[in-house]
Order: structure tokens, then C-alpha cells, then sequence
């Protein structure tokens, strides 16, 4: 997942990067609404943190501006404060959970899951594809038990296909999504085409994987 972390504490702004990085997914951190709202209006987020006690403002006043630039992405106030109308009125605004300090990150990890699973219409850490079944907490795919060898990148490409199906996905977006704004030193346009070609390569020596569509001249996508 991309993330963007908005939280002026360096301390914990940095920990929380960390763990998030450590799990396999990109975190861009903001310490104030003016970064946060830069960041926001050039980079497509599945899920934004949003701390409450901003030195330029209320976080709650970023709330609307994340749906107008963000409607897919997923919020998760994060903050000290303890009031009941903080949180009913971060929810009202569209939140999606909240977390009061201090937290455990394994509780946010899990908070995040669920909240992915919810919009998904998935239950559980389990998703079938075709014949396939991935396994969210291990990172791990299977056909009939047999666990396939995929590697990080791929795993998580197909992955993110999964949680945009039916919507085509273009190869900047994929691109993205894996390296973030940090794309490796040797990238090439074509590294898509091969992460694709080697899904379908490794999977399809066990089921078929018509599900996994070319969409000609545009991307790729996922069948449901």
C-alpha cells in the first residue's frame, strides 16, 4: 500500500515509517497541513494517517480535501485527544477508524487490514483467485496447498490488481504503486510487461489465468 503519514512528532512519524516499510509498503510522511495538501494533490494514496494537533491547523480541516483529491483512499485519524466529539466528528467527516495515542503499530497494521477488507467485501486474511488462494499475513499464494514461489514485487502487483478489480490499471500506476516516487536506478517502462509475463508464466503452470487481462493500448486488469 501507498501511505502518507501526517504526523509532526519526527519521532514517531519516523517509527511508524519504519514499521510500515519493514511490512512492504510505501510511506510518505507530512509534518503539516501545507505538505500534507502538496502530497495529496500529486500522489494517489491507498490510506492516509492523519494526526489531529497540527502546528498549521486542525487535521480535521484536511478531511474534506483528502476525499476531493483521495476518494479511494482510506483514513485513519490518529491523536492524543480523547473527546468523543473529536472522533464522532472525524467520522462524520468521513473517516474511517480512530486510533488514540499511544498505540501499538501492530493494532494500526491490523486497524488497516481491516478497514481493507471491509471495503473489499472480504472477511478474512484469504482471497480466491480463479483457483487460487492468497494468504495475506504470510504473503503467500497456493494452488491446492501447493504454496508458488512468487517473489516480493510480484506478490504485491498482483495483489494491489486485486484490491482495483475491474478497473484497468495503467503501467505508470503499477509502477508507482511498487516504487513509489523512489523508482529503482535501472527501471525500465517494460518492468510491468515482465512482472506480468512472470505471474502468468509461474501461475499458469498450475490454473488457468484468464482472469489476469491485457486491456490493449491501456494496462492490465483483473477479471472478477
Amino acid at each position: 500500500m501507498r501511505i502518507l503519514l501526517v504526523e509532526d512528532e519526527k519521532n514517531l512519524a519516523m517509527e511508524i515509517k519504519a514499521f510500515m516499510e519493514k511490512e512492504g509498503d510505501i510511506c510518505d510522511i507530512a509534518g503539516n497541513l501545507r505538505d500534507a495538501s502538496e502530497n495529496l494533490a500529486v500522489n494517489p494514496y491507498d490510506f492516509v494517517l492523519l494526526d489531529l494537533g497540527l502546528p498549521d491547523g486542525d487535521g480535521l480541516d484536511l478531511l474534506e480535501e483528502i476525499q476531493d483529491y483521495q476518494e479511494q483512499a482510506s483514513i485513519i485519524i490518529l491523536t492524543a485527544r480523547s473527546e468523543v466529539d473529536d472522533r464522532v466528528k472525524g467520522l462524520q467527516l468521513g473517516a474511517d477508524d480512530y486510533l488514540a495515542k499511544p498505540f501499538s503499530l501492530v493494532e494500526l497494521k491490523a486497524r488497516m487490514q481491516a478497514i481493507l477488507r471491509r471495503k473489499s467485501g472480504w472477511n478474512r486474511d484469504l482471497i480466491h483467485i480463479g483457483e487460487f488462494e492468497m494468504d495475506l499475513n504470510s504473503k503467500t499464494i497456493s494452488f491446492q496447498k501447493e504454496e508458488i514461489n512468487l517473489t516480493k514485487k510480484e506478490f504485491t502487483l498482483l495483489h494491489f490488481m486485486i484490491m482495483n478489480k475491474n478497473r484497468v490499471l495503467n503501467r505508470f500506476q503499477l509502477a508507482e504503486h511498487l516504487w513509489g516516487d523512489h523508482l529503482e536506478d535501472d527501471y525500465q517502462s517494460n518492468y510491468i510487461d515482465v512482472h506480468i509475463k512472470n505471474l502468468r508464466k509461474k501461475l499458469g503452470q498450475f490454473a488457468s489465468t484468464d482472469w489476469l487481462e491485457t486491456v490493449r493500448g491501456l494496462g492490465y486488469k483483473i477479471k472478477a
